[in-house]
């Protein structure tokens, strides 16, 4: 009977931690969390007085001069944007800028002496590690959840086609209006937006890390959209023959073979033809057309790069000088 009692104690003394820690989390970060509606003309033609469209998400304030960060998704076909506050107040909103690429988006609120909640670093989470999210699912306000973190460095196609790297996976249950909303960490300290759950699956949901969103949000204020470096082809992975590997001491067995080069782009100018074969961009090893995505997001626009392809079997170095990336998904 002792060790039941004991056992007991030990996880009510357990529960009782937990449950303090999502709880001040809670508390912290809530007042910063909103409810984002909005309203646009519907795109049917020919049918006057088509009701508007409508639709919910969640934002988080990220400043006390009114920015908040949400997901592009919610907003990106808004006609009329309102933000709901947790004090029950509704301010008009406006668009700073959209990155669809990595589906978040900047609002303003025309309100100061906000309440801001604080931004933490994703680059320092561990698997297991306890997390909440805030949001609004279902139209139901303030609502929270917790879980763990299941899985960090997965990568998610957004809308536009692109890859976002480094996601946070998370057994945080989400649902349709959590989108936008933070995820925070038992410090009250913001790691992720809220994105993406996997359809008909349980406990599989995912944020854009938080370090991301830093990054985004500052070339949005600062250009009103974010700048990426662009080549200018149409490639495909290609599966590599292992005399070719060993013959060139190549990492992997695959690369990226150019399908087409679009004119008057950076492919064309450093002479890179249809049927070369991707090895390298810079220092990077590229073995799919996702790599190649990948290492041009970790370059900036106008920095001269190698490019080292296999043309006809025989090895190639280029010099490129990657321009900023038009309004299409292709690297």
């Amino acid at each position: 009977m002792a060790a039941i009692a004991t056992t007991t104690v030990d996880d009510t003394e357990t529960l009782d931690a937990y449950s303090q820690a999502v709880i001040r989390a809670a508390e912290r970060v809530g007042p910063a969390v909103v409810s984002v509606a909005v309203e646009g003309h519907s795109s049917s033609q020919g049918r006057r007085g088509f009701p508007d469209m409508r639709g919910a998400g969640s934002g988080l304030i990220i400043a006390p001069d009114g920015y908040v960060l949400t997901n592009s998704h919610v907003v990106q076909a808004a006609g009329r944007i309102t933000v709901h506050l947790q004090d029950g107040r509704k301010l008009p909103a406006q668009g700073i800028g959209l990155d669809p690429h990595t589906d978040l988006a900047v609002l303003r609120v025309s309100e100061s002496g906000l309440p801001a909640a604080e931004l933490g670093d994703s680059g320092r989470l561990r698997v297991g590690q306890l997390v909440i999210a805030i949001g609004n699912p279902l139209g139901f306000q303030a609502t929270v959840t917790a879980g763990v973190i299941s899985a960090l460095g997965r990568t998610l196609r957004s809308q536009t086609g692109r890859l976002i790297d480094s996601v946070i996976q998370t057994d945080a249950a989400l649902n349709p209006g959590n989108s936008g909303g933070p995820l925070v960490d038992s410090r009250g300290q913001v790691i992720g937006i809220n994105t993406a759950v996997i359809a008909f699956s349980q406990g599989i949901c995912f944020a854009v890390p938080i370090n991301t969103a830093k990054w985004v949000t500052a070339q949005l204020l600062r250009e009103g959209r974010v700048r990426r470096a662009y080549l200018g082809v149409v490639g495909q992975t290609l599966e590599l023959n292992r005399g070719a590997v060993l013959r060139h001491g190549l990492e992997g067995a695959s690369g990226v073979r150019v399908v087409e080069v679009q004119p008057d782009t950076a492919a064309a100018r450093a002479a890179l033809l249809p049927g070369d074969i991707i090895v390298h961009l810079g220092e990077t090893r590229i073995l799919s057309a996702d790599d190649l995505q990948r290492a041009l997001g970790h370059h900036a626009v106008g920095q001269r790069l190698r490019l080292a392809v296999l043309r006809n079997g025989v090895p190639v170095n280029l010099e490129v000088m990657p321009t900023e990336l038009p309004d299409q998904s292709s690297p």
